[in-house]
């Protein structure tokens, strides 16, 4: 005899079975989605053509990665063609926006009407000119515009005019104009070059004048490898300048009184204001992203002493993200709960 209950059981059983299935599906895609809010996007950054910007770039990528965005190669190109591209969302982002000295370069390509720039990705960083320290104890230099006494300034010519030949900023850098505004505003211009060019090919060379025993003076910045190789206090000391001299009108006076003529910066990522509201995910992730001073010039330390591949900084990248997995995951935490939140 046919079992008119079991009957009646089977297609309820299949629609229960089904509808199970059809709620399985549903509930994967969305874990799916909210595990990867970017994929299927396209993004690209950019950092100039210094070696020493790529690590603080790839740790952003990996995490971009990591969210389901497709990542492009990274950009190398000077800043102010960087900021261009940005606002007009052909690169979407970078890491490396110096506030305050890129301001200028930053409102000349839109401001912020055209970029996204909360939290600072790297704060602390320092700049201004230093001097071999041997040169500046014999002769007691503590200011720039010590370099004003032409006895002074002789001590330091490299090209034969008798100047002071200053090791400076590449051209297009945000740097390059302050140092220009500085040389006229300290009358500095009769006595001092500013010696310009790709700054990690006059920088070497400025080295070796130091290993020869050679005075030298010269404009760098932190984080960066220079300073692990002529070590401020020990080999090299940092020059003041008579008073603040700024062409943005930056009071760049130290709380301790101190004055080296530019303020302290912090890196900060700024990325396409279209992107960034398209992407909550991204822009969460662009604002509370965090990179100690310290891990970054450790790193630049590496390349200076030869990890200096793509394969090598990428291995560098790995490590931190290993040492610093739960800072890194919780970058991810936030951005996930960005995108769902949106």
């Amino acid at each position: 005899m046919i079992n008119m209950k079991k009957l009646i059981l089977l297609p309820a059983l299949a629609v229960t079975l089904w509808g199970c299935s059809e709620q399985e599906s549903e509930s994967n895609a969305v874990t799916s989605s909210s595990e990867m809010p970017g994929k299927g996007v396209e993004v690209k950054g950019f950092h100039s053509p210094i070696a020493e910007e790529k690590f603080q770039t790839i740790i952003i990528n990996r995490a971009l990665e990591a969210l389901g965005y497709d990542v492009q190669p990274i950009q190398e190109i000077d800043y102010s063609a960087g900021y261009t591209a940005i606002a007009q969302n052909d690169i979407q982002w970078t890491p490396v926006n110096w506030d305050p000295l890129h301001n200028e370069m930053f409102n000349n390509a839109g401001g912020n009407e055209k970029f996204f720039k909360k939290g600072y990705y790297i704060v602390g960083a320092a700049q201004g000119y230093l001097v071999d320290k041997a040169t500046a104890e014999k002769y007691n230099i503590d200011t720039i515009d010590d370099l004003k006494d032409p006895e002074i300034a002789k001590l330091f010519d490299v090209s034969g005019d008798g100047k002071a030949d200053l090791t400076g900023c590449q051209p297009g850098w945000g740097c390059e104009k302050v140092i220009n505004h500085q040389l006229d505003a300290f009358d500095l211009r009769n006595t001092v070059n500013h010696v310009q060019g790709s700054y990690a090919a006059i920088i070497s060379d400025t080295i070796q004048r130091y290993k020869a025993g050679k005075p030298v003076v010269y404009y760098t910045w932190t984080p960066y490898w220079v300073s692990g190789v002529l070590i401020p206090g020990e080999d090299v000391v940092w020059l003041e300048v008579p008073y603040s001299a700024h062409p943005q009108g930056i009071d760049t006076e130290l709380a301790n009184g101190k004055n080296y003529g530019f303020s302290v910066n912090s890196e900060r990522i700024v990325a396409n204001l279209e992107f960034a509201e398209a992407n909550p995910a991204a822009a969460k992730l662009f604002e509370i992203a965090s990179l100690n001073i310290n891990a970054v010039s450790a790193q630049n330390k590496l390349i200076a002493d030869g990890e200096n591949t793509v394969a090598d900084i990428n291995r560098h990248v790995d490590n931190w993200i290993k040492k610093n997995k739960d800072t890194f995951n919780s970058w991810l935490k936030e951005a996930r709960e960005a995108a769902v939140q949106q």
